[in-house]
Parts: structure tokens; sequence; C-alpha cells
């Protein structure tokens, strides 16, 4: 009888914490926001809170991106990996918001548009108080809530783990970059530059 009253509330224990997890777990079946001790030093769920401040310096003008395939060929893509465990990519760290890779500047090459803002600014709601699931495309084009997006050419492999169908990304103002924005995605902690094409 006492083990059948034991086992009794450790069930009831475990049903209690499973519910108070699901009902705990972030807006709408969103991961919470991260940057708890013990939690992952990237990605895991953390928004970030404000996007990155303009970089201090600018770097030397290199080339500009091709459309292609892939990464543009010629164009030295940079390691992002500052620490062990960190991803190849630009990068958010969880405990103090430090975006890594976001410091070119205004002039790099890479980011430049001669018509910048040519299918309009985005009207929805930018900065980690609005989380938004990708519904489908690829790096080329890429949808949301009816908006649509590409990455940058530069940028195409730091995307290559992304899943378009359903990762929740962030989006923020590029201080640096007219003409693109920052996709953070939540699950990864990773960004990429991406330009808006307009709705529907």
């Amino acid at each position: 009888m006492k083990k059948l009253i034991g086992l009794s509330v450790v069930l009831l224990i475990c049903s209690v914490l499973a519910l108070a997890q699901q009902r705990g777990g972030g807006q709408q079946g969103r991961p919470p926001a991260g940057g708890q001790r013990g939690g992952p030093p990237v990605g895991g769920g953390h928004l970030p809170a404000r996007g990155p401040a303009p970089a201090r310096t600018s770097v030397p003008q290199r080339p500009p991106a091709r459309a292609t395939e892939s990464a543009p060929q010629g164009n030295q893509h940079r390691t992002f990996q500052d620490q062990p465990g960190h991803p190849e990519a630009p990068h958010v760290h969880t405990n103090n918001d430090q975006w890594v890779g976001h410091d070119t500047g205004r002039g790099d090459a890479n980011y430049h548009l001669d018509h910048p803002w040519e299918h309009g600014r985005f009207s929805g709601e930018i900065g980690r108080s609005h989380v938004y699931r990708l519904e489908g495309g690829g790096r080329d084009r890429f949808r949301f809530g009816g908006f649509f997006f590409s990455v940058a050419p530069y940028d195409y492999d730091y995307a290559s783990d992304w899943l378009w169908d359903s990762d929740d990304i962030v989006l923020y103002p590029d201080p640096d970059h007219d003409g693109w924005y920052l996709a953070y995605n939540v699950r990864l902690g990773t960004y990429v530059h991406v330009m808006y094409l307009g709705n529907g």
C-alpha cells in the first residue's frame, strides 16, 4: 500500500511539473527568452533585447558580392567561432547580447545596395517583442505572415542550417547597411542580413 501511495505521489508531482513547464514555455508555444544562468551560450530560445549598435570602424572596400548558388567565390568568409562550441556564423551571446560579427561598418561592400529599400520598408513589428515563424521558401526568397525576404548572397552559408518552414526569427534593424535588416534565428542564435521583398 505504501508503494502504491508513493508511486501516486511521484506521478502527481511529475504531472504538475509537466503542466507548469507547458504553461510557462513562452508566448504562443514559442521558446522563452533565454540568457539565464546555465543556459546555452548561443541560441536555445534567447531573444536579444536589442539589435547591434553601429560599428565604430569601417572595413576597407571589397569587391561586392555576386548572387550565386552559394556564397560568392573569391570573398573569404571570416570565422565567427569566438569560443569553443559557438557557431561559425555570426551570432549573439545569450549572457550579454553581444552581436558577434556585426563590426564591419558602413564601408562593407558585401552589403552595398545601389537602390536601398527598392521594395519599400518592412511595415511589421521589429525587435524582440515579435517572433515570426518561417513559412517556407529558402535563402533566395522566404516568407512569414505574408511578407517576403531574401538573404544577402554573402550570408548564404550562414543560413545553411535554418529550417525555412518552421524556425522562429526576430527582425532587427541594421544600423550600418542601408536596405538590410538582421534576421535572428531564435533556435540557433545566429543571424543573417535580409532584404525585404514586399508582401504578396
